[in-house]
């Protein structure tokens, strides 16, 4: 009985923080008339703010991590789901990732960068825990692996890029001068660094290529916004190009060699 309503206690709660992201995550595109997020805390968010600022069609991205977070919250409320180990383990990450989602949001429309650069920095944790938590099995079928999987693997590797243009972004609205450096070797060494995480997440978990996708997404687009809008900035660009290409690589070719070692890879 306790485990029952703990397991209760545990999907209420996972759809009480969806209608919280929701709620924030229409705030945060003006739809209560408010701020979007590109012209709040005066326009440091903007695709145009720093060299690590992905074009705007990256965020489109949004959408598909909401509708994931949606069918994930339906997923864990079928029976069969109720009181297995996985969701019992990811459940209250999951509602805790999505308070933080819509608490950065207000952060942010409140002004406060660094604030909001604490918030996105215990969201990426909290991404990350789920990660290794969700890595060590197996999903029990290709809905769960795309639902569960797939949702979180593209949260992860979309915040994982969103929280270094978070941080530029408060850095440059501080005032920093980068210690006399020059931008681009901050962009390039930050862009270099997400490249290694990346691949190892990539091997961590088992060529997931969810995950991977969404790091490359959003370096992409870094590499677009950084060719095409000011600041321009051709050494960054390639670099974003560079560390999309070795982190998707990295998923590919660990996916492929376990398929060719006759293991099943673990998720999406």
């Amino acid at each position: 009985m306790a485990s029952r309503s703990s397991d209760l206690a545990r999907q209420t709660t996972v759809t009480a923080s969806l209608m919280i992201c929701i709620v924030g995550s229409m705030i945060g595109v003006g739809v209560f008339g408010g701020t979007p997020i590109a012209q709040a805390a005066g326009g440091a968010l903007a695709a145009d703010s720093t060299l690590l600022a992905p074009a705007t069609p990256a965020f489109s991205i949004w959408s598909v991590v909401y509708a994931g977070l949606v069918a994930f919250t339906v997923w864990q409320w079928l029976p069969s789901q109720r009181s297995t180990e996985r969701q019992r383990s990811l459940g209250w990450i999951v509602a805790a990732s999505m308070i933080l989602n819509a608490a950065w949001i207000l952060s942010v429309q409140a002004g406060w960068l660094l604030v909001s650069v604490l918030v996105i920095l215990a969201l990426l944790a909290t991404l990350v825990l789920a990660f290794l938590r969700y890595s060590q099995t197996h999903a029990g079928s290709w809905v769960e692996s795309v639902v569960v999987d797939g949702t979180l693997g593209l949260y992860l590797g979309w915040t994982s890029v969103a929280v270094c243009a978070n941080i530029a972004a408060s850095l440059k609205a501080s005032g920093f001068a980068g210690w006399g450096l020059r931008p681009e070797i901050w962009s390039v060494t930050v862009l270099a660094v997400v490249a290694v995480v990346g691949i190892a997440l990539a091997i961590k978990g088992h060529g997931r290529l969810a995950l991977a996708a969404a790091i490359a997404w959003g370096l992409a687009w870094i590499t677009v916004g950084r060719s095409s809008d000011a600041p321009e900035s051709f050494p960054t660009a390639i670099a974003a190009a560079v560390a999309a290409a070795l982190v998707l690589g990295a998923a590919i070719t660990v996916r492929v060699r376990l398929v060719s070692a006759g293991q099943a890879p673990a998720g999406r």
